[in-house]
């Protein structure tokens, strides 16, 4: 396979994976509204080159503030302890790291603040280190789904076409993952 077409297949999963996640959100789980009072809607809420990339970053930094944001808002109302799960550990350590190798990039090699023979040397550190983030957040999402599967079909609120779903969206998420990296891979 072309590494066109892996990327393509990488979009096409990730584009699935967020459509399902959607479904699943506004069809089963009360939608998704940051202001709201009910704490399941707020919960529900990754040259020219290296500036998309960059302004990209930075956007799903921005997002993943709002996100954990919602999430300790949804743990307060709901009295859930924070950080308590496999899944929370998880994220916030890979959105840490995240935020650490996006500033990275930044300053090394949008603002070139170090040697071309530097940047060349740390270039392919930087990739693997994006590529060991693509892994994590994969695994962040995988077990937020399982987790919040298992709460909600302790509550006995979950059904088998939410369940299905459920499966599928981790599905989607998965394949986005091994695509995204094998288009990574094949650049």
């Amino acid at each position: 396979m072309s590494p066109l077409g892996i990327s393509g297949l990488a979009h096409l999963f990730g584009i699935l994976a967020f459509i399902l996640l959607l479904v699943w959100l506004l069809h089963y789980r009360e939608g998704i509204d940051y202001d709201s009072d009910k704490g399941f809607r707020v919960f529900n809420r990754k040259e020219s080159q290296e500036v998309c990339s960059h302004a990209l970053h930075l956007i799903a930094i921005v997002l993943g503030i709002v996100g954990l944001n919602a999430v300790f808002k949804f743990h307060g109302m709901e009295n859930i302890p924070n950080v308590y799960s496999l899944h929370s550990w998880i994220g916030i350590v890979t959105f840490c790291l995240f935020g650490l190798q996006w500033l990275f990039g930044f300053v090394v090699f949008m603002l070139q603040g170090a040697s071309v023979n530097t940047r060349a040397k740390v270039l392919p550190w930087h990739k693997v280190g994006g590529r060991a983030l693509l892994f994590m957040a994969v695994c962040a999402a995988e077990t937020g789904l399982m987790e919040k599967s298992c709460f909600l079909t302790n509550l006995k609120l979950l059904h088998g076409r939410e369940s299905n779903l459920i499966n599928f969206t981790g599905l989607a998420i998965l394949l986005f993952g091994v695509f995204v990296n094998f288009s990574v891979g094949f650049s």
